[in-house]
């Protein structure tokens, strides 16, 4: 059954008080849309719920909640359930969780655990955020280099089972260094006598704990791996970031550059869970300070008084103008923003892209100065026309290399290029083509400046 169908079903049931419908339609559901259903649709059943799943899918459903989430029932588990839910766990989500928890707390728990657990919670929780080092995961596979297929295979056998993807296998050295890498699929289907050295792949794709975890993300689609090994400052192997977390930190990084993209700043833990203040507060600085940047046209109209004056008509096609420039301007910042977020643009391409952007918008802006030459013939008269024709085509041009360009001196002077969002480019383009229109305006109509 669908996702709406067993939803539906199940908030029947939990109405009706069904506790045996309620437990078949938990055990039909996929962990990800039970998760869904528990946060979104019935937030205070969410304990409920979980506890109808064996323990091991309670861990795994609990994993694909929101932090905020997580936190809350966190906090009304006592630590022997919490811990018990930790065991479950894999590496990376309950170092998440053990993250959202006060000092306190932690420490209570540090203590439940087993030796080997606490070790590794407390090393990949030490790891600075937005690193490879907090996204990656201690349970992979792990075999020594100097083994042949058969004893590889049967120590893939005993370790396995708690690790997080057995399809890729790490050949490491007494001391853990990387050696190579080979496929599950290499294994089963080479020689059972033949060494691991001579089937494993040495030329590795590898991050340090310290690399951004948006450069990990983008080596794993650059390659197409299923994990990247991650080692420490020097080759020895500490874990792994599966293809599942790059898609999490791909989508995370995505969402930060659109919320740059219009002058927001990063909301921790969601839109839905963000207060009222925080929103505002992630908003507000952008806005008054392209309140002040909307000045600069003000005063472009108010140099240019006398030439509206005598020629009221110009008003009538100024917003059309300067929208039609901080439009052009946002695509080309858009694009640009992308490109290099992509890797497909790069700061030395500028000079290429400036040619190609003015050629673009000289044929925009032809294009868009015929649409609306013919309304301005219409509407004012020739003389109008000409000079809304005459500034559409200049506005576009203008409008376009300021889009094009921000990006490339923001990356320059070592900020990040996302902020030149469309807001900003739109409050640059608009005042430019006021003076623009209205500087036209008065040169070819004839009157004083």
């Amino acid at each position: 059954m669908s996702y709406a169908v067993l939803a539906a079903s199940l908030r029947s049931a939990i109405e009706r008080q069904d506790l045996d419908a309620i437990r078949q339609l938990v055990a039909e559901m996929q962990l990800a849309d039970l998760a869904e259903f528990v946060q979104i649709e019935q937030e205070g059943t969410t304990l409920s719920l979980l506890d109808y799943l064996p323990q091991d899918k309670r861990a795994s459903a609990f994993g694909y909640l929101e932090e905020e989430t997580q936190a809350q029932l966190a906090s009304e588990m006592n630590d022997a359930e919490l811990v018990e839910l930790l065991n479950h766990m894999s590496a990376d989500e309950r170092t998440d969780l053990f993250k959202l928890l006060d000092e306190p707390r932690q420490q209570s728990l540090l203590r439940r655990l087993a030796q080997a657990e606490r070790d590794d919670l407390r090393k990949l929780a030490s790891y600075e955020e937005g690193t490879a080092g907090a996204v990656m995961t201690s349970d992979y596979v792990a075999v020594p280099g100097d083994l042949d297929v058969a004893a590889a295979l049967d120590k893939v056998r005993h370790t396995g089972p708690n690790a997080e993807t057995i399809y890729q296998i790490y050949c490491v050295d007494d001391e853990g260094r990387l050696l190579g890498t080979l496929s599950l699929r290499e294994m089963i289907l080479a020689n059972p006598s033949a060494p691991l050295a001579s089937l494993m792949t040495e030329e590795l794709v590898v991050a340090k704990v310290d690399t951004p975890q948006e450069e990990v993300a983008k080596l794993i689609s650059r390659y197409d791996l299923l994990a990247l090994p991650v080692t420490n400052g020097g080759e020895r192997l500490v874990g792994i970031v599966t293809y599942d977390d790059a898609m999490d930190v791909a989508e995370e990084e995505a969402t930060e550059d659109m919320h740059k993209g219009v002058s927001v700043g990063k909301i921790e833990g969601g839109l839905r869970s963000a207060s009222l203040f925080e929103l505002y507060r992630k908003r507000i600085v952008w806005l008054v300070l392209l309140v002040f940047a909307n000045i600069f046209s003000g005063a472009g109209i108010a140099y240019f008084e006398e030439t509206i004056e005598a020629y009221i008509a110009l008003v009538f096609f100024l917003p059309l103008l300067v929208d039609s420039g901080g439009n052009a301007g946002s695509q080309a910042a858009t694009l640009m923003v992308r490109g290099m977020a992509t890797g497909d643009v790069r700061t030395r391409d500028w000079a290429k892209l400036l040619g190609r952007e003015v050629f673009v918008a000289v044929g925009l802006g032809l294009t868009m100065a015929l649409a609306v030459s013919v309304v301005g013939i219409f509407r004012a008269g020739t003389e109008i026309a000409t000079v809304v024709a005459m500034s559409m085509v200049l506005i576009v041009i203008m409008g376009s290399l300021i889009g094009m360009l921000l990006p490339f001196l923001l990356q320059r002077l070592r900020f990040d290029p996302a902020t030149a969002s469309a807001p900003l480019v739109t409050s640059i383009a608009d005042g430019v083509g006021v003076l623009i229109y209205f500087a036209i305006a008065t040169a070819v109509l004839g009157l004083p400046a």
